[in-house]
């Protein structure tokens, strides 16, 4: 009966595929199925050893070409730390589109300085972000505020007597 059992328990392994312990595929040589194992890294540095994350997100966005992306998300995020709190307190970055970085003040004056200062930040984009990310800058001040709501409008400035 313990014969059949295990009869019966190969029979099944063999329909699944598992292989008993010593066996080989056909027409293969011990010394090639020994060279098919795995060997172990060794004491020296390896591709296969624990990489700090760093490194392997730096491979992944150079070999998946993400680098331009990564850039221009850095001038976003990083806005404050790269043009300085008083200026990022004024301004906002809206857009980067090949190489352009268009910038929204909050006042007309403030547009008039960050217009002067526009070599100055070109250059501290680039020291942090990286050269030729931003090539040049489109600063706009404040909008004014839009009267035309709907498809049938009055012509004219708008009510005037609000803003004095």
């Amino acid at each position: 009966m313990a014969f059949a059992a295990l009869d019966a328990a190969r029979q099944a392994a063999g329909r699944r595929g598992a292989q008993r312990p010593g066996w080989r595929p056909p027409g293969v040589s011990p010394r090639e199925l020994r060279s098919r194992r795995r060997r172990w890294s060794g004491p020296g540095p390896d591709d296969r050893d624990p990489q700090p994350l760093g490194r392997v997100l730096e491979r992944l966005t150079r070999e998946r070409g993400w680098r331009s992306r990564l850039a221009n998300g850095t001038v976003f995020g990083e806005w404050a730390s790269l043009v300085g709190a008083e200026i990022a307190e004024h301004a906002r970055p809206v857009s980067l589109r090949n190489g352009e970085l268009t910038v929204q003040a909050d006042s007309t004056a403030w547009a008039t300085q960050l217009r002067l200062l526009q070599g100055q930040l070109i250059g501290k984009i680039a020291a942090g972000v990286g050269a030729g990310v931003v090539k040049r800058i489109r600063i706009n001040g404040p909008v004014r505020p839009d009267w035309r709501h709907g498809r049938r409008y009055i012509a004219g400035r708008g009510p005037r007597d609000t803003y004095g």
